[in-house]
């Protein structure tokens, strides 16, 4: 056999054997199922495959043609692994625009990047903009670059508010001076409020508002910062300590904020960014938090090494909640447990979260598993179109996927549970110098 053929025996006889085995683990629970199947060497084919992905991306290449070429070529991740190390990009942000175009952020966000708009097999870099952030209402955009952030009515509309950056002096302690950022935050997450005048700011850096009276500080908070003063944790003339796995969700209609890092319970802030719930995580590390489209409940993952567990909580029973760690309580329910959170998404009646190992897990607001896709590598960014049919994610490994949900078919290459057809992938990959597309 040639590379080809060779190729696409091993991708799909491993994902029709992986698939079988999932499927008896489901039913007949994972003690009795055996060994898991293992993927011959293919090494020796990735030359030829390169060859042959950027053969298929030259100028002029149809639709018809690249469909022919995934049915020669399946897309896989598992024969990748010895590239990645070297050719994996972190794309850290997505955006689904009602046209059908695609937004991302190459690039990891301590890293310089850029933003991308792609509109079918085309792509062009966005000049001007470092980071992007879309408001949950899915009008207004926030737009980013050394020069501070832009608010537009949006993608290409008019622009509405210009906010600066925040200084890192903001709602210091008393007698506390500290001192200023050298350099603007590395955004995290950028999240406009959904009236367009006020921008949530998620860095490593700090959580911050961004208003037209300037920057208000939400973590760490004074008080935390009151707290490592009196221990001798923190000098009071030096900056704010860093965050890590910060994160944060403004609600639909803006009443609300969850937000957290790693040190401590979730947090809920309303609108005029006081404290309104303090929650107990299902895990070590407070990682992430999403707001259902309604609004009417929220979910919260913490993280352990790479697994991790979610709990919901309907929003209605926000107002003084308080929990503790690992609490038994009946408004704080597990939803699902495995999954370190990174990016996720919520349609009518499902959450689809994204986590370390690569796999897409759908489960209802009782927390009944509905199905799972593998893509691959830490999912680091997902969005959903409007009417909750197209699901677009992105990997460590530079992978950025456009899912077909709920399409009652998926490919003979596709490992998974759902009846979803993934259209086609991205790579994005270091030493490309243009992304190719699979």
């Amino acid at each position: 056999m040639n590379a080809q053929q060779q190729w696409k025996n091993q991708v799909l006889g491993y994902a029709e054997a992986i698939n079988a085995f999932v499927e008896r683990g489901l039913r007949d629970g994972w003690d009795n199922v055996g060994e898991e199947p293992q993927m011959a060497p293919t090494k020796h084919l990735l030359a030829p495959l390169r060859q042959a992905l950027q053969a298929i991306n030259a100028p002029g290449t149809n639709a018809a043609e690249r469909e022919a070429f995934r049915a020669d070529w399946p897309p896989a991740h598992l024969p990748l692994i010895p590239l990645l190390d070297a050719e994996g990009t972190q794309i850290c942000a997505l955006a689904l625009l009602d046209d059908g175009c695609l937004l991302a952020r190459i690039g990891a966000p301590y890293q310089e990047g850029h933003v991308v708009r792609i509109d079918g097999d085309r792509l062009e870099h966005i000049v001007g903009v470092d980071f992007f952030g879309r408001c949950p209402a899915r009008r207004y955009f926030a737009l980013a670059n050394t020069q501070g952030v832009r608010v537009v009515d949006g993608w290409g509309g008019p622009e509405v508010l210009r906010l600066a950056w925040p200084t890192g002096l903001e709602d210091l302690p008393e007698g506390v001076s500290g001192r200023a950022l050298d350099s603007p935050p590395a955004p995290t997450q950028l999240i406009p409020f959904p009236d367009g005048r006020r921008v949530l700011l998620v860095s490593g850096e700090g959580i911050f508002v961004l208003g037209e009276t300037g920057a208000r500080r939400l973590l760490p908070s004074r008080e935390q910062m009151e707290e490592a003063l009196a221990n001798g944790d923190w000098e009071a003339d030096d900056m704010p300590w860093g965050l890590s796995m910060e994160h944060a969700a403004i609600s639909p209609d803006g009443r609300w904020i969850a937000l957290g890092c790693q040190d401590g319970r979730h947090l809920v802030l309303d609108a005029d960014l006081q404290p309104q719930a303090q929650i107990g995580p299902v895990g070590e590390y407070p990682h992430f938090a999403l707001f259902s489209r309604d609004g009417s409940r929220v979910i919260f993952n913490a993280c352990h090494f790479y697994n991790g567990a979610t709990l919901g909580v309907a929003v209605a029973d926000l107002p003084g909640l308080d929990t503790d760690y690992y609490a038994d309580d009946p408004r704080t329910p597990t939803l699902q447990e495995g999954a370190r959170v990174y990016a996720g998404v919520h349609r009518d009646g499902e959450f689809i979260v994204g986590d370390a190992h690569g796999y897409l897990r759908a489960f209802d607001e009782r927390g009944e598993e509905r199905w799972q896709h593998f893509i691959g590598s830490t999912v680091g960014a997902m969005d959903i179109s409007a009417d909750g049919k197209t699901l677009v994610a992105a990997t460590c490994a530079g992978f950025l996927s456009v899912i077909e949900l709920d399409a009652g078919r998926k490919a003979p290459w596709q490992i998974g549970t759902g009846e979803h057809l993934e259209r086609h992938r991205w790579l994005f990959w270091q030493s490309l110098p243009q992304p190719l597309l699979w």
